[in-house]
Order: structure tokens, then C-alpha cells, then sequence
């Protein structure tokens, strides 16, 4: 059984015409006729009642009708959907986020890959770090993640998006707050707020104390950005953020350290994997906004 056969067998029995079928398909009818024919032998029943001048459907063929429109039917939409996903019409994939990237890099990507590709359904998880949301991607729960890349890494692909650098984020009357760069035995005596211990920010902040010989006294983390900056835009301690979330802020002192903790923030998703075509999509937009003109 072809599928030709279906379709030429569902266009007689809705135009009860075997000539009418052969024109609006645009093929002979004889080609109509021996298909059918055929389909009846294979199925061992007449599906047409030929003795009057209009071929109509016989018990058997009307049911087995019934059956094929609305298969050719569902068909039809399963190539109309697969057509919308191939010409970007239609897809879904979910990607990661840590809350620091979620709150001031994601939102530009997202409106600016929105007005390029509407169709698109792009589903944003917001991960505890970049270690957690990379932990996710080789365990296949989430597509892409945008993430504090690693220097290396077996199991990750990766572009990147922006280099940014962490800078110690200080009160206005604080005694550092005046200096053009801090080192960090300078830090030994100070109250830390820091983002929660699965964070790159926090692991690199420790293992530079360690490397003073000291460890930090570390009264607050979390990994709610407003309250680490508003505690410290208060006088109670300090911390190290990126540099782009307390840009122009304010209420902070923000100033560099003499030794600079740089990386790099990019789009990242498993090796190997056969990405969905909206997934692909994405990877292309990032690439073509950010790889191809250089970070923003």
C-alpha cells in the first residue's frame, strides 16, 4: 500500500468521479484507475461501486474512507508543522540562566533574538551558577545555558558572549573606596557578602583569600543581587561582582583589583548533541551578533 494509492483513492471517493479525481490531480486516469484497483486487491474488497455513472463508495470503502482523510489529514499537518520548525515558524528549547546573568546581560539577548525570530519559544531557566546550569546541559535537561564559561572543557561546546571582570564593590565612605585598585590582602579584616557558595564569583573569592592566607569573614551570601548590593550600598560589607552589574551604580564605589579575576560569559551546550532547529537558530544569532563583530 503507497501513498499515492491513498491519495488518489480519498480524491474518487470525495468527487464520486474517477475523471474529476484524474483532473484535480493532474495525472491521467487510467494512472487513477490501476492504482485502485490494486488497493482493492492488496485490501481483498471493492471499494468502489462502478455500476452506475458516478463511482461511489461501497460499505467497506466508505469506512475505509472515513479512516484515510483523516489520516492524509493528520498527515498533512505533521509536514506543515515540521515545515514551520524547518523555516522557523515554530520551536521550542530551553536554556539556562545564573540570576546575576538573568538580571543584566539576558534581557537585551532575549528581546533582540525575539525581534529577529517571533516564532520562536525560547524557555529560560533561572539556575543557582553557571556550575549548576553546566551540570544540566550534560545531563540533557536544558538545550543552551549562558554561563561563566570554563577554561576548558571535555563535554561543553561554547561562544562567547562578553569578557567581564570582577570588581570589589564597596560603601562611598569606605577607606578603599578613594584607591584606583584593592589587592586582596588589603581585604583580610573585612565583613565579605557574597553570592552562594555553588557561584563561580564565590569559589574564585575564596581560593584568591586562600592565596593571602586568610579566610574571608563572610556574614551574608545569597544569590539575590539587590540585597548584596543594597547591603553593601549600606555600609555593612563588601563584595565582588561583576563589573557590569554595579556599572553606573550610584550608591556603590566600584573599583578594580590590582590583580584582575577576568572570564568569559558565552553560550554554551553539550558536545555531540543534535540541537533542535530553534536551538540551532539561537546558537546562530549569538554567533553572528556577538563572534562575528566581536563582544558587545
Amino acid at each position: 500500500m503507497e501513498l499515492r494509492q491513498i491519495e488518489y483513492f480519498c480524491m474518487v471517493g470525495k468527487l464520486n468521479s474517477f475523471t474529476r479525481a484524474a483532473e484535480q490531480l493532474h495525472i491521467a486516469q487510467p494512472s487513477i484507475t490501476q492504482a485502485i484497483r490494486k488497493l482493492e486487491q492488496e485490501l481483498g474488497v471493492q471499494l468502489f461501486d462502478r455500476s452506475k455513472k458516478r463511482a461511489l463508495l461501497t460499505a467497506e470503502g466508505k469506512a475505509f474512507w472515513d479512516r484515510m482523510e483523516l489520516w492524509l489529514n493528520d498527515l498533512a499537518q505533521a509536514v506543515q508543522e515540521v515545515q514551520d520548525f524547518k523555516n522557523l515558524r515554530k520551536g521550542t528549547f530551553k536554556v539556562g540562566i545564573p540570576p546575576m546573568i538573568e538580571a543584566y546581560l539576558f534581557p537585551e539577548i532575549f528581546s533582540s533574538f525575539k525581534q529577529q525570530q517571533p516564532g520562536l519559544n525560547l524557555i529560560a531557566f533561572e539556575e543557582s551558577s553557571s556550575l549548576e546550569a553546566a551540570v544540566k546541559l550534560e545531563n540533557n535537561e536544558l538545550d543552551l545555558a549562558i554561563i561563566i564559561l570554563p577554561e576548558t572543557s571535555e563535554t561543553l561546546d561554547s561562544l562567547v558572549i562578553v569578557r567581564e571582570q570582577l570588581v570589589l564593590c564597596l560603601h562611598k565612605e569606605h577607606w578603599l573606596a578613594k584607591r584606583q585598585a584593592a589587592k586582596f590582602e588589603q581585604l583580610k579584616n573585612e565583613q565579605f557578602i557574597l553570592l552562594k557558595e555553588g557561584a563561580y564569583q564565590h569559589q574564585i573569592v575564596i581560593s584568591r583569600c586562600l592565596r593571602q592566607n586568610f579566610m574571608p569573614n563572610t556574614i551574608f551570601s545569597s544569590n539575590q543581587i539587590k540585597t548584596i548590593k543594597g547591603l553593601v550600598a549600606n555600609g555593612l560589607g563588601i563584595s565582588l561582582l561583576m563589573e557590569m552589574v554595579v556599572r553606573n551604580d550610584p550608591a556603590i564605589i566600584a573599583i578594580p583589583l590590582d590583580e584582575p579575576i577576568v572570564f568569559d560569559i558565552g553560550l554554551a551546550w553539550k558536545k555531540d548533541q543534535c540541537l533542535s532547529t530553534a536551538a540551532k537558530a539561537f546558537v546562530k544569532f549569538i554567533e553572528q551578533r556577538y563572534t562575528t563583530t566581536g563582544a558587545e
